[in-house]
């Protein structure tokens, strides 16, 4: 899947910006979900207006993967759903901050009194309104527009979206998808939930069956219940319909079973290894089964493509 993404830096002095001042944007941003999107959008608003460079400031990998590794929360969006999100909003660039235990110990004023001095010239720095940063929390709204006011930069505190008298968040769209709510899901998010991993090795069970899959690598991934959903998918620029089974396959003996995601492309006949994947869950066609044998499962998967075309 070959993409040209937004510019991405590692570091604020690789910005390379001249003497243009920066609209900065910080958050985690799993999901780029609606209330992301106002912040990023206000970041980008703000540059245009001002002749600025719109600059988006995340991690490469959950904080909570060094501060608080038995909390991490599986991810929304693989990173490159994250960086095309990104870009359809506009942004110039994208500084992805490598997330270690050395960056975890610095605190907010520090950070951003660094990232004042690397990037030259803040317009303006807009994040939630209760985002929070730095070793032990130390970052706040109150903190950004107190160094705002020493280091000449605006800062924007935005309230968090709301959506049926509910909070937008990443947390809420997880337990929506892992309770199958898909459309709630969707809503929060601004746009169809997918999927999205790079396709690995399986054991070709499904070749053998006349139904071939590509396995995808979603092991970050948090995942809708267990089934069959109806699911499309665009490769190449082509469009296909595709039968998704999300489960531990209970019907094929193994020793050490293993939570699998695999897509039967219908009318695909190329190779997929290696490569990656978006897949817009569609609906969910049953749930995981039991067969009593592997002509039974093959008679099941016969009937699933025939739904999943029913559904086109």
């Amino acid at each position: 899947m070959a993409e040209k993404f937004v510019k991405i830096i590692h570091a604020a002095n690789e910005l390379g910006h001249g003497s243009r001042k920066v609209c900065v944007a910080i958050g985690v941003f799993d999901g780029v979900h609606l209330g992301h999107q106002q912040i990023i959008r206000q970041t980008v608003a703000d540059a245009r207006q001002h002749g600025a460079v719109a600059l988006v400031i995340t991690f490469d990998r959950h904080p909570h993967a060094i501060v608080a590794p038995d909390k991490i929360p599986p991810q929304i969006y693989s990173r490159s759903q994250k960086l095309r999100a990104v870009e359809a909003l506009g942004a110039d660039a994208l500084l992805e901050i490598p997330f270690d235990q050395t960056f975890s110990e610095k605190t907010g004023e520090n950070f951003i009194r660094e990232l004042a001095r690397d990037l030259g010239r803040i317009h303006s720095v807009c994040v939630g309104a209760d985002f929070v940063f730095g070793h032990k929390r130390s970052g706040n709204v109150e903190l950004l527009k107190k160094l705002g006011a020493e280091l000449f930069f605006q800062v924007h505190g935005l309230a968090a979206v709301a959506l049926d008298g509910q909070v937008v968040s990443s947390t809420r769209i997880r337990e929506r998808v892992r309770a199958g709510n898909l459309d709630a899901a969707s809503q929060m998010l601004g746009r169809p939930y997918a999927i999205c991993g790079r396709v690995v090795a399986g054991d070709r069970i499904g070749r053998t069956l006349g139904f071939p899959t590509a396995n995808l690598d979603a092991t970050q991934l948090v995942l809708p219940p267990n089934g069959v959903y109806s699911v499309g998918t665009k490769w190449n620029g082509q469009f296909y319909r595709v039968a998704l089974n999300i489960g531990w396959r209970p019907t094929v003996a193994a020793a050490k079973p293993q939570l699998r995601v695999e897509a039967h492309l219908l009318d695909f006949g190329g190779e997929l290894y290696g490569e990656e994947l978006e897949l817009e869950i569609g609906l969910k066609l049953r749930d995981e089964m039991r067969f009593s044998s592997a002509a039974a499962l093959r008679e099941q998967i016969i009937r699933d493509v025939a739904a999943v075309r029913a559904a086109e």
